[in-house]
């Protein structure tokens, strides 16, 4: 029976099969709605795919996976399609029919993958697999086999700040660092160094700020590694490549300088020549004070700098006007020549190209004892020009002179000073320190045409008077001088400082010192400075330096004269102030009074026993405290009253003195306060000092 039912399936499907295959194709009408959910469902229970999933199997199948002949359902053929026995029964039956059909020998259906395991006996455990779902079990089982590829992720790598930084941004930080700061950085590492030595950092090379505490190593590795780049080089005062100018080819480094300057150094001959040769783009030369320096050295700068503008060769003692011609003659853009202390100035026809060619502008000769009245006439007025006879002059172009220095030029006179009147109007700062022989006449004649003199040096001019001081006071340089220097000149006093003082009202500094002024020029110093500086009514401001006076070792200047300048300095002004127009009736505006404080200040440099409190009061002053710095004047002249009564003799002598001590002890108590904070002197609280009880002044 049992293998009646299992023919009888297997024919049943072979002829479903062969109808299928043989038949034409059927159009099967498509399902819609609950019919088409419902057999979406018994398609899905029909799966063989759900074999592999935790159902529960036959009751004739074991699930260990290992089956045989003697477990194997004898189910009716009505059995399901999909169970295992019916499998297992169509492979037995091995292509022979024992269902009752109408064909006789009807053939089963086909397994060519199991034909080998047809000889097995039946009663031995041969596993059975489903063949209709075994092949898509392995190709799911393959498909989720497959190793699931994650994208790499790739290891963070740790940031080097200073390394992934761009070039420009290190630069640019690095160039906040002072030239000090920036060689110490270049030890960290190899990479700082590069970056340390870059050119770029290094376009400005000046050393007079550090030149003492850079080695000459560093300073060469500099040198080298930045020479390209290099356009400014002050060497000034670097003694300490003395024998290294050569090493690395230091002196062939730099081939684009414009500026440069070697003052105080100590450097061969060559050096300076390999210097010049190699930058033909050099406008500023400083060669101040080199023994190195010669006429061979002008002579290359002559051939090989066309546009250099500024020379300085003073206190080269090996530079003479011989060498300073070919540069003259070589370079038409020369406006500062500074050759102090330099021969051959009584040469006429060096003079006659300097007047010829009209281009300077600075001309330092200080200490020139060759220059005398016939070269600087030559110089003015040169030595063809023509005569007008009415005025007995020749007749020449102004000068475009904007500043002269003949400091210490013994050879110059009236003579020759007569020869620049009316010759410089675009004259600015004008020096004729120590030359003797100048009297009043000439110079007030000179000062009358030179409207935009700001700088005037007359120390030591000891045959002027107070002529002179007069006639610049009604000069029309008056309002635009800046600086003046009358040391020395014991013939100036009062009668000529005090015009001075009143019309010159922008002076910014005057020395006045070995003179014979007195307290009365301190005191109109003081006023001019008020008059002309604004006052502000909020102390927010901090006063600034408007005007710096020397009047030390002056006989008629007194402590009085001191005293002035300290309380205007530290004056508050109450000013009332008109209140704004307002619309109520019933409530009048009323005036409102301020305090004023002055914005510029006098600094005062006097007799050295003086000068301890002035700077303290000035330092008071600098940083707003007005009633510290006024505390501290009145104590001063309490002092110096006191000081003035112990000095006298006769009745009371001891109680001035004693008074004078006491005085004494709190002006130093006042001066102790104010510098460790601004205190209140002897009634602040502080506790005293301890003093010896001599009388000691500050």
């Amino acid at each position: 029976m049992a293998q009646a039912s299992v023919e009888s399936v297997v024919l049943e499907t072979t002829a479903i099969e062969m109808s299928a295959a043989t038949s034409p194709a059927v159009a099967i009408p498509k399902v819609k709605g609950k019919k088409r959910f419902i057999q979406s469902l018994q398609r899905m229970s029909s799966s063989p795919s759900l074999a592999k999933m935790g159902r529960i199997p036959s009751s004739g199948y074991r699930t260990g996976g290992k089956a045989s002949a003697s477990c194997i359902s004898l189910s009716s053929g009505s059995s399901s399609y999909g169970s295992y026995g019916n499998s297992l029964a169509s492979e037995l039956s091995v292509g022979f029919s024992t269902a009752p059909t109408s064909a006789a020998n009807t053939p089963g259906i086909p397994f060519p993958a199991f034909e080998d395991r047809t000889r097995a006996r039946y009663p031995c455990s041969v596993p059975v697999p489903d063949f209709r779902t075994t092949t898509r079990i392995v190709e799911e089982e393959d498909y989720f086999s497959i190793p699931v590829q994650k994208p790499v992720q790739k290891s963070k790598s740790s940031f080097n700040f200073w390394k992934d930084l761009p070039s420009e941004l290190a630069i640019e930080i690095l160039s906040y660092l002072e030239p000090r700061e920036v060689v110490r950085c270049s030890a960290v590492s190899h990479q700082w160094r590069r970056r340390c030595l870059d050119g770029q950092l290094w376009s400005i090379l000046d050393t007079s700020d550090f030149y003492r505490d850079i080695p000459a190593n560093a300073l060469i590795n500099i040198v080298t590694s930045a020479g390209p780049f290099v356009r400014d080089l002050n060497l000034r005062g670097c003694v300490q490549l003395r024998e290294k100018w050569h090493t690395k080819d230091l002196s062939k480094a730099c081939s684009n300088l414009e500026n440069f300057s070697l003052e105080g150094c100590r450097i061969e001959k060559t050096a300076i020549h390999c210097f010049l040769l190699q930058n033909p783009r050099l406008v500023y030369i400083n060669l101040s004070g080199l023994a190195g320096a010669t006429n061979s050295a002008m002579k290359i700068i002559a051939e090989n700098c066309p546009k250099l503008e500024h020379l300085n060769v003073s206190w080269c003692n090996n530079v003479d006007t011989r060498g300073l011609r070919k540069v003259v003659e070589a370079c038409p853009d020369l406006r500062d020549l500074r050759a102090g202390e330099v021969h051959g100035w009584d040469d006429t026809e060096f003079m006659q190209l300097l007047f010829e060619r009209n281009s300077l502008e600075r001309l330092i000769l200080m200490n020139c004892d060759s220059l005398n009245d016939e070269s600087l006439a030559v110089l003015m007025e040169g030595q063809d020009s023509e005569m007008d006879y009415l005025t007995g002059r020749r007749i020449a172009p102004s000068r475009k002179l904007k500043h002269l220095d003949l400091t210490r030029c013994r050879g110059i006179s009236d003579k020759g000073l007569e020869k620049c009147v009316d010759r410089l109007p675009e004259m600015e700062g004008l020096q004729l320190n120590k030359c003797h022989g100048i009297t009043d006449a000439v110079l007030t004649s000179m000062l009358n045409g030179m409207p935009k003199l700001t700088h005037l040096d007359l120390e030591e001019l000891n045959e002027l008077s107070n002529a002179v001081l007069q006639s610049l006071a009604t000069a029309p340089c008056a309002k635009a001088l800046r600086h003046i220097s009358i040391s020395y000149c014991e013939n100036l006093g009062d009668v000529g400082m005090l015009p001075v003082l009143k019309n010159c009202t922008n002076l910014e500094s005057l020395d006045m010192d070995n003179t014979r002024v007195s307290d009365l020029s301190l005191a109109e110093a003081a006023a001019m400075v008020r008059a002309r500086a604004p006052r502000i009514t909020q102390p927010k401001q901090r006063p600034t330096v408007g005007l710096r006076l020397a009047a030390y070792d002056c006989q008629n200047v007194t402590w009085t004269g001191i005293r002035e300048v300290l309380w205007r300095n530290a004056e508050v002004v109450r000013k009332t102030v008109k209140p704004e127009p307002s619309f109520d009736p019933s409530a009048p505006p009323q005036p409102q009074t301020v305090r004023t404080y002055p914005t510029e200040i006098i600094q005062l440099k006097c007799f050295y026993n003086y000068q301890p409190t002035v700077e303290e009061h000035t330092k008071r002053v600098a940083r707003g405290d007005f009633s510290a710095a006024t505390r501290l004047e009145r104590k001063w002249a309490e002092f110096m009253i006191a000081q003035e009564e112990a000095g006298a003799s006769g009745a009371g002598a001891r109680r001035r003195r004693r008074r004078a001590r006491e005085a004494q002890m709190m002006h130093a108590d006042e001066e102790d306060g104010g510098i460790n904070g601004g205190g209140a002197g002897v009634g602040g609280g502080r506790r005293r000092r301890a003093r010896s009880g001599g009388c000691t002044v500050m």
